[in-house]
């Protein structure tokens, strides 16, 4: 897909070329140092269900459609002056690769993917919780990297003696297109990646050898952890498209580098980022107390600043939902799904749970599982549909209240953005639902503008401009159908948390 905005003439002042690699989509872009988007290209990235609960890609996929898009754009503005690279990422998804040849060992494991959750269960029933909260700010659960690196060493022959022998790296994926990029000469991650790990120590900012030792992790296979704008080493020679020498010069997870293009002042924006699934986050002066099954992490680390610290609540199936929904519904699309929606003004009492990868904040049940509630004769497909996006948003509801709980005040607007957070009927619904104002970004690409944003003030060549009018949607029903709505979804929850089997809530919770 193509998208240009502002088209850089071929004496262009020096842009920033912005990798955003996500869960289903690459895209690659070329930003300039007001944040505005020259060109933008995209290419879908597969994903794969090898058991009930597994979410695996491969590696070499995710590196060829980056790479391949690099050589498009630059193909199609040949003399762009690209000043650095930057990169904002899917984050949690875990890859192995062998020091010496930089193959991967295995598939890519997903964020999304379970298949620690024994591993997780264990931990938990060892009494190791509390540690594990206080030192990574993260609750044991399967979406987090450390339990999948354990088992992955565990269950493919011989790694891990290969591992600790020196010749295994291990990586979230802003890592690996680093190694690739710099070939192979430059293993490292930034603090925001860093700290879903759980292996960081987010006082520190530093791999917790402890941490290591519980997860069952060398440390030897871990990235250097560096700045978020720092340095990441140079393009290699060789490369093609980018001329060597290029420096990479941001890198980010993509929730943070979104939080990062609305608010790089820090001053406590809420930002929602909907996509396959979603991410609240609101930065915080020092690191934060959670009481209600948030994560304590790192937003961004600068050289000259040190570490900006951030309040998040992660939610596993969000945009993911629509498209689950519309294709059982014979749909082309969640966008199909979106208009089916709109012919209802409300689902007429259904309630669809999308426990499609168990839930996340703050409810934290790996073994929930989707169910689909109060439908009777008069249940119409609009009323499933219209239920789909409700379900997207009282999920995000629910972490905005745990947020205003542990930060004792409530929030009077929230900023959306992601490919999801586009969609003005689901924005609608949120401002119902959630009886705030809700700020509709005005550019969908927040992940890669933010890390192109970091990189162009590493560099010097920043700017500012005038933002576009951001859209704003105020809330159209009573209190009393709002109020009968949330309990309606808060009874359906508990009837899913009660089937499942019971893990405790993570307790992020800073000693």
């Amino acid at each position: 897909m193509s998208v240009p905005v502002h088209s850089p003439s071929a004496n262009s002042a020096p842009v920033i070329l912005a990798i955003d690699q996500g869960t289903t989509n690459t895209k690659v872009l070329l930003v300039n140092g007001h944040g505005e988007i020259c060109l933008s290209r995209s290419r879908s990235v597969p994903l794969s269900y090898p058991r009930p609960g597994w979410v695996e890609q491969s590696a070499e996929d995710i590196w060829r459609t980056v790479r391949d898009l690099i050589a498009e754009v630059l193909t199609a503005v040949p003399n762009a002056a690209v000043a650095a690279v930057a990169i904002s990422n899917q984050r949690e998804t875990v890859i192995l690769w062998d020091r010496h040849t930089g193959a991967p060992i295995a598939p890519a494991v997903t964020w999304q993917c379970t298949r620690s959750a024994e591993r997780c269960e264990q931990l938990r029933k060892a009494g190791k919780a509390p540690l594990i909260a206080q030192r990574s700010g993260l609750g044991i659960d399967p979406l987090f990297p450390a339990a999948k690196i354990a088992g992955m060493l565990d269950d493919t022959p011989d790694i891990r003696t290969r591992a600790e022998a020196g010749d295994i790296l291990c990586g979230t994926v802003d890592s690996w297109l680093v190694w690739n990029l710099t070939g192979g000469a430059v293993h490292a991650t930034d603090h925001s990646n860093a700290s879903r790990t759980q292996l960081l120590n987010i006082d520190t900012a530093r791999w917790d050898e402890e941490l290591a030792a519980v997860f069952d992790v060398p440390l030897a296979i871990l990235p250097e952890v560096r700045p978020s704008d720092a340095t990441f080493g140079v393009i290699c020679e060789g490369f093609g498209a980018l001329p060597q020498g290029t420096p990479v010069r941001a890198v980010l997870g993509d929730s943070h580098a979104a939080l990062f293009a609305h608010d790089p002042m820090a001053s406590g924006i809420v930002k929602v980022t909907i996509g396959t699934g979603s991410s609240l986050m609101v930065s915080v002066p020092e690191r934060a107390e959670s009481r209600h099954a948030l994560s304590a992490t790192i937003a961004w680390s600068r050289e000259d600043s040190g570490v900006q610290y951030a309040l998040e609540g992660n939610i596993s199936v969000s945009g993911h939902a629509a498209a689950f929904a519309a294709e059982l519904m014979g749909l082309p699309d969640a966008h199909a799904l979106s208009a089916v929606a709109g012919q209802v003004a409300n689902s007429n009492g259904v309630v669809f749970v999308p426990a499609l990868a168990g839930l996340g904040a703050p409810h934290w049940q790996t073994d929930a599982r989707g169910t689909i509630m109060g439908m009777s004769l008069a249940t119409r497909p609009a009323h499933l549909a219209r239920a789909t996006l409700e379900a997207i948003a009282h999920q995000i509801c629910d972490v905005i209240e745990a947020m205003e709980g542990d930060l004792h005040h409530p929030f009077p607007s929230v900023t959306i953005d992601g490919g999801a957070g586009r969609n003005s009927l689901l924005a609608q619904i949120l401002a119902d639902l959630s009886g705030k104002e809700i700020v509709q970004a005005p550019q969908e690409e927040s992940s890669a503008v933010g890390a192109a944003l970091m990189a162009a003030a590493a560099i010097g060549i920043a700017g500012s401009a005038d933002r576009a009018p951001a859209q704003q949607f105020m809330p159209q029903i009573s209190e009393g159908d709002r109020t009968n709505a949330r309990q309606q979804w808060k009874r359906a929850i508990a009837q899913v948390t009660a089937a499942a089997s019971p893990n405790a809530a993570p307790a992020s919770v800073a000693a």
